[in-house]
């Protein structure tokens, strides 16, 4: 240490005191705390510009949902109360997006695109129309499916179940969209 002409005795001796205990460290290595992300906010800002890409994955079980089959699925944590109340549609509906007649990769844009807007209006619950299958090859529900399987890999939804008979049935969700 040279000595600084700026720094004063007295402040030396005080420095050297505090210092006195100290041991040197064997290894150079400080493993970095992790830094805790604000949830969507750096993941709206890409998204509205078009430069994330869609991270939805087709990755999923193969087996097909059938057309009457229920969609029923819940975050840990959430009550059972909301939950029930999500099943009878009594929480109010703020908006909707009809699938019917999309192509699966036109379904997922215009999902990934309904939900970053019900994500900017702060939506809390709203309804997807994906339809029950029936005009498609061998009755299988490939919009459900997928639907299903993508919701499940969103960060902000929190829960959906199929939608009461009088909103579109086992052919509609209702989503529980976690405020940012």
């Amino acid at each position: 240490m040279k000595d600084d002409p700026k720094i004063s005795a007295d402040d030396k001796a005080l420095f050297r005191k505090s210092v006195k205990n100290i041991r040197q460290l064997n290894q150079d290595r400080v493993t970095p705390a992790k830094q805790r992300r604000q949830p969507g906010a750096r993941r709206m800002r890409g998204d509205e510009g078009g430069e994330q890409e869609d991270m939805l994955s087709d990755a999923f079980d193969p087996a097909e949902l059938e057309a009457g089959e229920e969609l029923l699925f819940a975050r840990p944590g959430i009550q059972h109360t909301v939950l029930k109340k999500l099943k009878r549609g009594q929480i109010s509906i703020s908006a909707e997006l009809d699938l019917h007649g999309m192509i699966v990769s036109q379904a997922r844009q215009a999902l990934t695109q309904f939900l970053r807007e019900c994500q900017i209006k702060r939506s809390r619950c709203v309804r997807i129309i994906h339809g029950k299958g029936h005009s498609s090859p061998h009755g299988k529900a490939k919009l459900k499916t997928r639907v299903n399987a993508w919701l499940q890999q969103r960060d902000d939804v929190l829960a959906f179940c199929s939608a009461r008979p009088i909103d579109g049935g086992t052919g509609a969700v209702y989503v529980l969209l976690k405020r940012n």
